[in-house]
Parts: structure tokens; sequence; C-alpha cells
């Protein structure tokens, strides 16, 4: 997974997973706003299978991780075991406010 700058143009490539991209240098963000699928109020979110940005998370501690859920999916903790390649998010915000 790379960010890139962006030049306010559409997208003129595709990347590897085949999703339009730009051809901008590649950046590191100051913060990258993450999807999930579940989330439990320590702040460790389930994504959609990848791993994605678990790896990525992991190979850029320095970046804040800010998660974006839905209220429905929040995990009760005695329901979520958390892996060790688990990175948790600085913060998870739901259409309820931030956690």
């Amino acid at each position: 997974m790379r960010y890139r700058a962006w030049d306010g143009q559409a997208p003129t490539l595709l990347d590897e997973a085949g999703i339009a991209s730009v051809s901008g240098a590649d950046v590191l963000p100051d913060v990258v706003l993450v999807p999930c699928l579940g989330f439990t109020d320590a702040g460790y979110r389930l994504g959609y299978g990848g791993g994605y940005f678990d790896r990525w998370l992991a190979a850029n501690p320095q970046v804040l991780a800010v998660g974006v859920a839905w209220e429905i999916g929040r995990i009760e903790h005695h329901a979520f075991q958390p892996q060790p390649h688990d990175v948790t998010m600085a913060l998870i915000v739901t259409e309820r406010g931030p956690i």
C-alpha cells in the first residue's frame, strides 16, 4: 500500500490491485483514515481481511491512525481477541462521535 501526492486531477493509472491511482511521488501522510468493519473501545479494529492497513501501520508507527466506523460495528471487549499484528487506532470516529 502506498500514498502518493495528488495534483487534483482525475486518476490515470490503475495500481497493482486495480484501484484508480495517480502517478505522483510517494508521500508519508501525518494522518490516515482507516476503514473499520468493527472496533473495540480499546481502539482495535476489525478490517476487511486483507491486512493492508495493519502491515502499513506497523511499518509506519509515526503516522496517526484514525479509524472510521459505524456505531453498529462496536465489538464488546470480551468478543475480540487482538492478534500480535493488530495495531490500535489513536482514535475511532463513528456517526455518534469519537471513541
